[in-house]
């Protein structure tokens, strides 16, 4: 994305498979972390799913309770990743390896660079690390996903601050 006097210098969509669970979370975090720092101008961000399953929807109630108990807010609706979202992103932040093959498979080769694992701005996580997805669990599925999107969205932040200068 191009640099513009009015508009975001970077722009972040955080990719899982549903669009309803880990990447809401993950926009949500980041979000956060961006209005806190006073980057809000700077940074724009969403989120996608690699599939079409719950398109429209909000995210999974579990999702909303347990962000809102943190003070996150979410309130996207679920889309499906679509190829213009190649050219509108300067990068595009898989929550697991799974997904990270899906849009690695889809990326024009000059995209290619720009897909990435979002834990792996998580300079503790492991090499390849996933964030796991919570759908079919409890609820403390849910709370390992915030505390690892809050990491990882740290990292991330740290590391815009520094290629971006802001």
């Amino acid at each position: 994305m191009a640099e513009s006097q009015q508009g975001p210098r970077v722009s972040v969509l955080f990719v899982c498979l549903g669009n309803i669970c880990r990447s809401p979370t993950a926009e949500g975090v980041v979000q956060s972390l961006v209005d806190k720092a006073g980057l809000s101008a700077f940074v724009r961000l969403d989120s996608a799913g690699t599939n079409n399953y719950h398109q429209g929807e909000e995210a999974d109630p579990r999702t909303r309770r347990a962000a809102a108990a943190r003070g996150v807010s979410i309130t996207h609706r679920a889309r499906q990743v679509v190829p213009s979202d190649f050219e509108q992103f300067d990068l595009l932040l898989a929550l697991d390896v799974n997904n990270e093959a899906v849009l690695l498979g889809q990326a024009p080769p000059a995209a290619k660079a720009s897909v990435k694992l979002f834990r792996s701005f998580d300079p503790d996580s492991p090499a390849r690390a996933s964030v796991p997805d919570p759908y079919f669990g409890g609820v403390e599925g849910f709370e390992e996903v915030l505390d690892q999107c809050e990491r990882a969205g740290a990292g991330l932040l740290a590391e815009l601050r520094r290629v971006y200068g802001f």
